[in-house]
């Protein structure tokens, strides 16, 4: 339950490292969400965000539609923070942009640096959570142990056998974003999963069950995988619905998935349904 809008001294210092997890969550031209790993996000003040662009990806065009967001904050240690914020400008210059560029990581990149800050005032943050490996693991069997029960029957492998590899190892971490009543994208952190059949992800509720139970059958739903590696993959679809007892921790969700994206930087996009091959007429950073 979020109980403020601005951060602490804690979230601060943890928003500060260079060395953490940020997750944007944004909504596509349909109102769909959309996950991005942005490494970049911080607090230049306790009630608001800033992230880094330098490549170019769906999150950053949707901002610009939609200013309403959600992000996913992890530390080292295992502790997150999350909420929503609204979107307010881009800059090219100031001290937000210089504070970036002096970074070690871009201040000597020889092949791109940031180009462009992005801002946000805060709407809600949620209190810092642990994460719970014992619970994670015991999904990850869990949704294991179901993969018999989502179906094989549905045509065509939406994941090819490396995405799927991905989304199964236990080092992957899964991060589940639906859109809540207000219409903002909510991101929940470390869900286990398990692909079925290629077409079917398994959500198991051993974490976040009270929040997973609240996502009602049918609606769309996007899970990032994310390897410790920085290998990743975006999967979307419907919510079949869960069974068993979602909110108490020993809940199943079923996700058919419907499109498949290639978060990886340095071209991100859709990579399933096939995309028709087109004649390039410009080489803009525009089209990419």
């Amino acid at each position: 339950m979020e109980v403020a809008v601005r951060l602490d001294d804690v979230a601060m210092k943890a928003f500060a490292a260079d060395s953490k997890l940020g997750i944007l969550a944004t909504k596509d031209p349909d109102g769909l969400p959309h996950l991005t790993l942005i490494t970049t996000i911080e607090a230049s003040a306790p009630g608001r965000l800033t992230w880094g662009q330098f490549c170019e990806g769906c999150s950053k065009r949707n901002v610009l539609r939609d200013p309403r967001v959600g992000f996913v904050v992890m530390s080292l240690a295992k502790e997150a923070w999350r909420g929503t914020a609204r979107w307010t400008s881009a800059t090219t210059e100031g001290d937000s942009y210089e504070a970036y560029n002096r970074k070690p990581l871009f201040r000597y990149n020889s092949y791109f640096g940031i180009h462009t800050v992005h801002h946000a005032d805060l709407v809600s943050v949620s209190p810092r959570e642990m994460l719970s490996v014992p619970r994670i693991a015991a999904g990850m069997l869990l949704a294991a142990a179901a993969r018999p029960l989502a179906g094989f029957g549905l045509d065509g492998p939406a994941l090819t056998p490396w995405a799927a590899s991905l989304i199964n190892r236990p080092s992957c971490l899964k991060f589940v974003s639906f859109i809540d009543a207000e219409g903002y994208p909510r991101v929940i952190p470390a869900v286990p999963g398990q692909v079925a059949g290629r077409r079917r992800l398994v959500l198991a509720s051993t974490v976040h069950g009270d929040e997973l139970a609240r996502i009602p059958a049918g609606a769309p739903v996007a899970v990032l995988a994310l390897d410790l590696n920085m290998e990743s993959v975006l999967v979307r679809g419907r919510l079949d619905g869960w069974q068993g007892a979602p909110s108490l921790g020993a809940g199943l969700g079923f996700l058919t998935i419907d499109w498949v994206y290639n978060s990886m930087p340095p071209r991100q996009g859709p990579i399933w349904p096939p995309q028709p091959l087109r004649a390039v007429t410009d080489f803009s950073l525009a089209e990419m």
